[in-house]
């Protein structure tokens, strides 16, 4: 471990798809975890990923400082990583990105935590004026500087890897719908390996980065959203047509959704979201502020994607993939 003495980390959301392989890294490179979420029961799993007693699952809620205050007690680093893609009850932008990282940066810097990582999102500074989701990281990553100026602020496109959240609801929606929904089809997206950000993560969390700098994570290929779900039809072996959907029908099909009885898969922030690009700016790449910048080689989506969108495929992985693109085919 690079003669780094191990130390105790709280990792605040650490159950979830980023988080789980983050707290893998640390208890494998000899640090001690606590993983910090509401509802230590449902995490138990991730006592697997280390040695006995390594990994720990303690109770924490943002939004209750007392809480949080005792995650944070005798900890030598810090990794947030709590997000939410919608406003639902308590749980709004305001409280969790913004009074919840503001919480977490202030508890830290009163317990005399040496590290803290924090995680935001690609774009948010581009499209914080029409997204209220991209205001509310803006406005959290603020709040983290202020109370803890020494932070590391992550900023990751949308992540690949088993268990994500977007080409395996594409792959779904492949599956079980006549037609695929296209909201911003030239949008530009780059998106990154989650195993790759969460090296990253570590690599900040260890002291092997610049602190008080905010750093955008990328994968190798930059890609429209049109050419995402091609790629993901090409995987899945399907052949949908792309049904373009414009932003005011795409809003009015999300004000329907949100007033379900359960999380709606398309907001109306994101699909503003959805119309602004979302790749690494060219500051960070000249300031060597990218996974590149660090020393990762970025990894790409023909190494990872194969390996678990089989799954959507008529008969799995029984089913080879051809080599020869599927026929794009758009309903107007």
């Amino acid at each position: 471990m690079d003669s780094l003495e191990p130390k105790l980390v709280t990792v605040f959301g650490g159950s979830g798809f980023v988080g789980t392989q983050i707290v893998q890294l640390l208890a494998r490179n000899g640090h001690r975890v606590r993983v910090a979420v509401r509802r230590p029961d449902l995490a138990g799993h991730l006592r697997t990923l280390g040695t006995v007693g390594q990994i720990v699952p303690v109770q924490a809620n943002i939004r209750n400082a007392a809480s949080v205050q005792r995650a944070v007690s005798g900890v030598d680093i810090v990794i947030n990583l709590i997000g939410i893609a919608g406003n639902r009850g308590a749980q709004t932008f305001e409280a969790v990105h913004v009074d919840g990282a503001a919480a977490i940066a202030t508890a830290a810097k009163a317990a005399g935590v040496g590290a803290l990582v924090h995680m935001s999102a690609l774009g948010v500074d581009v499209a914080a004026d029409v997204s209220q989701y991209a205001a509310s990281k803006l406005a959290g990553e603020a709040a983290v500087f202020s109370a803890f100026p020494d932070a590391v602020v992550m900023r990751p496109s949308i992540l690949f890897g088993p268990g994500d959240g977007f080409f395996n609801l594409m792959g779904t929606l492949s599956r079980f719908f006549p037609v695929l929904p296209l909201i911003g089809g030239d949008t530009k997206f780059q998106p990154a390996y989650v195993g790759d950000v969460a090296q990253a993560f570590v690599m900040a969390a260890e002291g092997k980065l610049k602190t008080g700098k905010i750093y955008e994570l990328g994968g190798p290929q930059v890609e429209t959203h049109r050419q995402l779900l091609d790629r993901v039809q090409r995987e899945a072996m399907r052949n949908r047509p792309l049904l373009p959907l414009p932003a005011g029908i795409a809003k009015l099909v999300a004000g329907v959704m949100a007033i379900l009885p359960f999380p709606p898969m398309l907001t109306a922030d994101q699909v503003e979201l959805l119309a602004v690009d979302n790749v690494v700016s060219e500051a960070a790449i000249r300031e060597k502020r990218t996974l590149a910048g660090m020393g990762i080689v970025p990894t790409s989506m023909d190494t990872i994607l194969p390996g678990y969108m089989w799954r959507f495929r008529k008969h799995g992985q029984f089913d080879k993939a051809s080599t020869t693109p599927l026929p794009e085919e758009e309903v107007v």
